[in-house]
């Protein structure tokens, strides 16, 4: 055992990658059966927790070098705290080809032994075996992720998700109301639900349940100020599914993530994307639906094949939808995807030249459809003080999602981190609102 073990436990962690991540972070703290005391930085602790994302190259590279840093921050030191290491990294690579590689991390913890996390680091620890699953908030009073499913069963030629952390596995909905009624406990007013496709949890549990049971069980929560769905496949949107959430009402935000990645049939069909060939009848059916609804996607540039035609196809498509959020991104070739070996692959320079002009263009498109808001009224929910204006403080509207949309600035009496308040908005930016309580 490389440190000496109290009631509590100085722990440096960090969370690379998406919100997943971040609560299979969250999870696996709070289930260690100590009081943990966060410190700013590797040397100053006891245990140091690194959960990496390997989704693609660049991410690969960044959990390699945040590993390098943590193993230099803590190598001189008299006693060195515990290293551990989980995630997608993890999952890509395999233990047993990182380990020779990094020998000074002391415990590799793989997504297939999800589950098993807690025991095993309290195992190398030297603490008591851990009995009562928990949760330690790392995004404030305001929000929190709420995870309903791991993997991924989907093929999409360009992904390795699958490979990475193995195929769908859906939650037991007992299990996400209670994780659910504690995080509102705590204060929490706002649930975003995340999945690798939300749309597919149930379908592997014992009487074919679909997201419909699990959100059943989880808008009736009292304290439960917002329900936001990320990541819906398009095929999941049927007339049925929007119908039940129209007709559930509050908490449920009309926001709704659905990521294309292509408008083009021939584009779509060399992505080995799980829906029917014109993603444009699944926004259709939204928005007829929920004529009011914040549409977010995410778009994909440069993919193998993709020619000028099937561009501007793409480029026609951004504009006529309009998008209320958009993220674009340039293809990268990702090891062991079939993709990665498909002929007519787009050199990086048109990549960024097509990703360059969708975003310049959704810029105006948000500006436009921010500026409606000007002088209204609308209710704020505060998430943290602004880094570097006193008094100042970061929230959102019911149409921004957290860490990826644009936010409100604001400020005002009542305006403090967890507070649900209403607001003049006086300013309105490409992506952001300014506002006055």
């Amino acid at each position: 055992m490389r440190c000496v073990m109290s009631v509590s436990l100085r722990c440096y962690s960090t969370s690379l990658g998406c919100p997943k991540n971040r609560v299979d972070t969250e999870r696996l703290l709070g289930s260690l059966g100590v009081a943990l005391v966060p410190v700013e930085s590797p040397d100053e602790a006891e245990l140091v927790f690194i959960n990496t994302c390997a989704f693609i190259q660049p991410a690969t590279e960044e959990s390699v070098r945040t590993i390098a840093q943590a193993i230099a921050d803590i190598e001189d030191l008299p006693k060195r705290p515990l290293l551990a290491v989980a995630g997608c990294l993890v999952g890509r690579y395999h233990a047993e080809d990182l380990a020779p590689e990094l020998p000074e991390v002391d415990l590799w913890l793989d997504n297939s032994d999800l589950e098993e996390w807690p025991a095993m680091l309290a195992r190398k620890l030297g603490l008591p075996e851990p009995t009562v699953p928990g949760r330690i908030l790392s995004t404030g009073p305001s929000y929190a992720w709420l995870k309903i499913s791991d993997g991924c069963r989907h093929a999409c030629s360009f992904c390795a998700i699958p490979n990475i952390r193995g195929g769908h596995r859906s939650h037991c909905k007992d299990m996400i109301v209670r994780e659910a009624r504690a995080l509102l406990d705590q204060g929490v007013k706002e649930l975003n639900l995340v999945a690798q496709d939300l749309t597919e949890w149930g379908c592997d549990l014992d009487g074919k349940q679909d997201l419909r049971t699990l959100l059943d069980g989880l808008l009736p929560l009292p304290g439960l100020e917002r329900l936001r769905l990320m990541y819906l496949y398009p095929a999941g949107m049927t007339h049925e599914m929007l119908k039940y959430l129209r007709d559930a009402g509050k908490p449920f935000v009309p926001y709704f993530d659905v990521p294309v990645q292509h408008s083009h049939p021939d584009v779509l069909s060399r992505m080995g994307r799980p829906f029917a060939r014109n993603p444009r009848e699944a926004i259709d059916r939204i928005r007829n639906v929920f004529p009011e609804a914040a549409l977010r996607t995410s778009i994909m540039v440069g993919f193998p094949g993709e020619t000028e035609a099937h561009f501007e196809h793409l480029r026609e498509f951004i504009e006529e939808v309009r998008f209320q959020h958009l993220g674009v991104f340039a293809y990268r070739a990702e090891e062991g995807t079939p993709a990665a070996a498909m002929p007519d692959q787009v050199e990086d320079r048109v990549k960024e030249w097509r990703r360059d002009l969708l975003m310049e263009a959704q810029a105006d498109i948000s500006a436009e459809w921010l500026s409606q808001f000007e002088g209204d009224r609308l209710s704020i929910l505060v998430d943290a003080p602004h880094s570097e204006w006193p008094g100042l403080h970061t929230g959102r509207a019911w149409f921004q999602a957290p860490e990826i949309d644009g936010m409100v600035y604001i400020s005002g009496p009542g305006v403090e981190p967890g507070a649900l308040v209403d607001a003049d908005i006086v300013e309105c930016r490409d992506y952001d609102l300014v506002a006055l309580a």
